[in-house]
């Protein structure tokens, strides 16, 4: 256990370290004025430094701030950039693709090869291409509920679904509550979402035999409330009763494409009905897919054969872009490759050994959580079961003290949770480097 007043200090001196260190990003700060709060974005705000660094460039998996600071990075844009920054073969595609035109809201050829690219790596015939994963996410729920005739989804606790509003229902003492933190919320979302812990076979059961309910949006693996990973056999009893009640899976594979090549469901199964995967797929470019099965894709075509013309409430104009498709398109046949899975799963094994040793070394009750190319420390003895015991175990004040003394010794970590991710150009001595530090965290933590 790290005592509160060893946290509170070492977080005072690493305040004061990152102030000497970085005055230009705080005069940028205090000249932003037509920034609320200072940043394009709010989330830019979540980082636990007394002002968020402001990147200059990016390469591979190194950045460098306006202070001249060169950073390791293991955050990689929060798995935007989670197969390094500006891949040579992307950057090349998209500086063509923009002497040819941007956004056309026309097919390309292009588009063609991408489709297949995609069925391929993912095993899903159809797909369909948005501006985000949110977006993906919202289509994928309407789709769903149309094919169905169905109006409830079913979502875990905890889970991470972007800004979709139906998946901000939580669990409280086990009773479903509407997120606190969700901005101006005019409906009472539990109407039409259900909500329970994962892991929980018997309340699945119990929540899909009522028959009502229109899929299931799942994470194979929770990963955005720490880590949680599934139960043995969890995901396969979900699938089964799916099945046996009629409920489409949907897995949400933003972030658990990091398990190998193909996403969790390929690597690991089951195969879901749909899927969404967004950020890395388009190696930082806006953009995002939603896959599903050749069943699926027939129930979505006699749906719109039935329907009255007009806006269907899925897609803006800028989805599937020309410089989105280039950018997939690149990616996948240039860059997310199993020779580059093979690198970041190595790199993955040799980062968990490596801060697992720390632990023990430093007689710490934390543990670390692996998925893929993912990784996580967690500073709790137990793994997480659910949503519930990983929202009891974080410890906020421990993990940005821990977070800014990395930073200062040039070692990003993402800014939500202790979440580090290996690309395929993340380099030994980086990891090695990040071990060190987080060797040198623990010893400074117990001084």
């Amino acid at each position: 256990m790290i005592a509160g007043g060893a946290i509170a200090r070492l977080a005072d001196r690493e305040a004061d370290r990152f102030r000497a260190a970085n005055p230009r990003a705080f005069a940028h700060h205090a000249a932003a004025t037509g920034w609320f709060q200072s940043v394009p974005f709010h989330w830019m705000k979540d980082w636990p430094s007394p002002v968020p660094i402001v990147a200059a460039s990016a390469t591979d998996a190194t950045l460098t701030s306006i202070d001249g600071q060169a950073y390791d990075d293991f955050c990689l844009g929060d798995t935007a950039s989670l197969f390094g920054h500006s891949p040579p073969a992307l950057a090349a595609a998209l500086a063509r693709q923009a002497s040819e035109g941007l956004s056309y809201m026309l097919p390309t050829e292009r588009g063609a090869a991408l489709s297949e690219r995609l069925a391929a790596m993912f095993g899903l015939p159809q797909w369909q291409v948005t501006t985000t994963a949110s977006e993906a996410n919202r289509a994928v729920i309407r789709w769903c509920r149309g094919i169905s005739g169905r109006t409830k989804i079913l979502t875990f606790n905890g889970a991470y679904h972007g800004a979709v509003d139906d998946a901000f229902v939580d669990l409280k003492g086990g009773v479903p509550v509407m997120r606190a933190s969700l901005i101006g919320q005019a409906h009472d979302l539990r109407d039409t979402t259900t909500v329970i812990e994962f892991n929980d076979g018997d309340a699945l059961a119990a929540a899909l035999r009522h028959g009502d309910i229109a899929c299931v949006l799942a994470e194979p693996v929770m990963t955005n409330v720490g880590m949680v990973r599934d139960a043995p056999g969890f995901l396969h009893m979900l699938r089964a009763l799916c099945d046996e009640t009629d409920t489409l899976l949907v897995f949400d594979e933003t972030h658990t494409i990091s398990s190998g090549y193909g996403g969790h469901g390929v690597t690991h199964g089951p195969v879901p009905d749909l899927m969404v995967v967004g950020k890395s797929i388009g190696g930082g470019v806006p953009c995002a897919v939603y896959g599903f099965s050749t069943e699926v894709a027939a129930r979505m075509a006699a749906l719109n054969r039935s329907r009255s013309p007009g806006h269907s409430g899925i897609g803006t104009t800028l989805s599937a872009n020309a410089l989105a498709i280039t950018a997939m398109d690149t990616m996948l046949g240039e860059v997310i490759t199993p020779a580059a899975y093979d690198h970041m799963l190595r790199g993955a094994a040799r980062l968990v050994a490596g801060v697992e040793a720390e632990i023990a070394s430093a007689n710490l009750d934390w543990h670390v959580t692996q998925v893929g190319a993912r990784v996580e420390f967690l500073t709790c003895p137990v793994p997480p079961r659910n949503g519930n015991e990983a929202k009891a175990a974080m410890h906020p004040e421990l993990e940005a003290a821990i977070h800014l003394f990395l930073a200062n010794r040039g070692i990003l970590l993402a800014p939500f949770h202790n979440m580090m991710l290996v690309s395929p150009v993340t380099s030994d001595d980086q990891i090695d480097r990040l071990v060190g530090a987080f060797a040198d965290c623990t010893k400074a933590l117990k001084e």
